[in-house]
Parts: C-alpha cells; sequence; structure tokens
C-alpha cells in the first residue's frame, strides 16, 4: 500500500490536545447521561460538575455547550442545561446518519494515505481486538476492553480522513455510548430490549464476531488501497448495528 513518511492530524487534534479538563469533563459527563445515571430533565449546572470532578467552571462551560451541540443535552434561557430526553428513533437516526459519515471517511483514508505508524496503530487494534475474540470468555470488563480497541479503530480511521467537516459531523451522532454493548447500556435502547438479549453472556456474543471479521475486511481493504470497497465495508459494518437493535427491541 502506498503510505506517507509524515503524520499531521492537524488543528483539530491540536486543540484537543490543548484542552484536556474540557475533554475530561466531556467524556465523563456524556458517559453519564448516556448511560442513564443522569435520567433525562437532570440539571447540569456548571458550578455542580465543576465541583464533583475538582475542575473549573470554564472547562464545564465548553463541555455542556459541545453536549448541547450532540443533542444530549438542551439548553434553555430561563432553566440552563439540562439532560435532553433521547428516544430509540434519536438512537437509530444517528446510526443512519454516522454510516455515511463514517463510510465517506474511511474511503477518503485511502484516498488520502496512511502513514507507516497509523497503519500500524489500525492493525494492532484489529490485532488485539481479534485476540480477545479468540479467547472465548466474555464478560462486563472483556465486552469494555474489546470496546476500547474498537473505538481506537473507529476513530484513527476517521482522524485519517483528514475531514474536519465529517469529523465534527460524527461527534454530533455519539448520542450512544461506544464502551460498551448499546442494548443494554443505553436507557434509549434497553427499555425497548429483553432481558435475554441485555444479559452478559459467558462466551463471544455473535454479534461480536461478526464486528471483528468487520473490522479484518475493512483493514484489508485499507490495505489493498481499494477506496471503493473500504467505504463499502464500513457503511455494511455500523449499519449492522442498526439492524440488530431493529431485530431485538420488540416494542417501538
Amino acid at each position: 500500500m502506498a503510505i506517507r513518511e509524515t503524520t499531521h492530524f492537524g488543528a483539530d487534534d491540536a486543540g484537543q490536545r490543548a484542552e484536556p479538563a474540557t475533554l475530561t469533563v466531556l467524556t465523563r459527563v456524556r458517559e453519564l447521561i448516556v448511560t442513564g445515571k443522569m435520567p433525562a430533565g437532570t440539571r447540569l449546572t456548571a458550578e455542580t460538575i465543576a465541583k464533583e470532578l475538582g475542575v473549573s467552571r470554564t472547562p464545564v462551560r465548553s463541555a455542556l455547550a459541545v453536549l448541547t451541540a450532540e443533542g444530549l443535552a438542551a439548553y434553555h434561557v430561563n432553566r440552563g442545561y439540562a439532560v435532553r430526553d433521547i428516544q430509540l428513533r434519536d438512537v437509530l437516526d444517528a446510526i443512519d446518519a454516522r454510516a455515511v459519515l463514517e463510510a465517506k471517511g474511511c474511503g477518503l483514508s485511502v484516498d488520502y494515505g496512511w502513514a507507516p505508524e497509523e497503519f500500524e496503530r489500525l492493525s494492532a487494534a484489529v490485532r488485539q481486538g481479534a485476540a480477545i475474540v479468540q479467547r472465548g470468555d466474555w464478560s462486563e470488563a472483556i465486552e469494555r476492553e474489546w470496546y476500547e480497541h474498537n473505538r481506537d479503530f473507529h476513530s484513527l480511521i476517521v482522524r485519517v480522513s483528514r475531514n474536519g467537516a465529517i469529523r465534527n459531523a460524527i461527534r454530533m451522532t455519539v448520542i450512544y455510548p461506544v464502551f460498551g454493548d448499546i442494548a443494554r447500556l443505553c436507557p434509549a435502547i434497553a427499555r425497548y430490549v429483553p432481558q435475554r438479549f441485555r444479559a452478559i453472556p459467558e462466551s463471544v456474543p455473535n454479534h461480536i464476531i461478526e464486528s471483528q471479521g468487520d473490522h479484518q475486511k475493512i483493514l484489508d481493504a485499507i490495505a489493498a488501497e481499494d477506496a471503493e470497497q473500504a467505504e463499502a465495508a464500513m457503511l455494511d459494518h455500523v449499519q449492522k448495528s442498526r439492524h440488530r437493535l431493529m431485530a431485538i427491541a420488540t416494542r417501538r
């Protein structure tokens, strides 16, 4: 595959590195919202969050603005920020948008070209995910470990697309957790899913095995410099999560 000699992640990445406090607050509050620990209607005050997380109010205000743009929070002039009520339809729509955006980003990453260190990081994420699947056992901790590699895989591909508009748009689709099974962790989904589909199995779930296989197909397409195949494989991969949710959600 064609590779470049240098890596430049652009101004957006520099900005993220320059504001660690905002990222910390954003990550923490986002997780609390999407897992239901901060239910719909919960007021989000900068003073309270800053005190609990041990930061100043400035990064909290920045994080709240991002959460509002993502659709996780809402702002009212007289009441301030509050957690937004997320519905199943919102999540399914977000997956539809993310599928198209990530697919295009995947194709663009091939057109742009992967630096050696970038491609090695992507390959490592696939190898590490595969090693977890091959062990065969499963638990909440193992699930979270696999999803960390899954997040690294997806975020790196989008980053290498070098398309700031796509990256920003994808952030607006992050209204569900990427650190575990959405069918169990996201209240907007879980309330429609029977308990048998939310229980954590003792062996690797079929959808994880299939997802890991998709990662390898995407990696192979990138290595072969086949932008069209890489884009198609990513589109199919992300859409499978929507199909799964529609199949197990019994009340819609």
